[in-house]
């Protein structure tokens, strides 16, 4: 367990390769291939994304429910729900990760299509541009070109 977490942000537009494969930032990539990523099929704001978040940070969600207030019932609906809506993958050597097609598919992303990777601090989300584009709205009430300060 490292004891300095890697902290994800800023936004980057790339594009899916024809095997919906997508660049990962170096920052971002993990130390080595082997290393795996946990996908997480999600929603922000209701909108579909594929959040992308190392083993030790997903790992952490179920201590989360653990420590929670919760019942016992409710608890284990969590859990599960994580588990069934998560995948393990790699990052490839060339810096490549595979997103699956079925999952590319259900948060609108097409191969050879845009590909939005956004820092969310412990994560990362996977989205299509206009996707970005209504979560930045919803969020901070403007467009790219109307940055100001929040």
């Amino acid at each position: 367990m490292s004891s300095l977490a890697k902290v994800y942000e800023s936004h980057f537009d790339y594009k899916m390769d024809p095997k919906y494969r997508v660049s990962i930032p170096v920052d971002w990539r993990p130390e080595t291939e082997e290393t795996p990523v946990r996908l997480q099929l999600s929603k922000e704001h209701d909108l579909p994304v594929i959040k992308v978040f190392t083993e030790e940070e997903f790992e952490k969600k179920f201590v989360q429910v653990a420590e929670s207030s919760l019942t016992p019932a409710k608890k284990q609906q969590i859990v599960g729900h994580l588990r069934m809506m998560s995948k393990k993958a790699t990052i490839s050597s060339q810096g490549k990760l595979t997103v699956p097609k079925d999952w590319s598919e259900k948060v609108g992303l097409k191969a050879e299509g845009q590909v939005i990777l956004g820092g969310r601090d412990n994560h990362y989300l996977i989205c299509p541009q206009d996707t970005f584009d209504k979560i930045t709205e919803l969020e901070f009430g403007m467009d790219d070109g109307d940055l100001g300060v929040v």
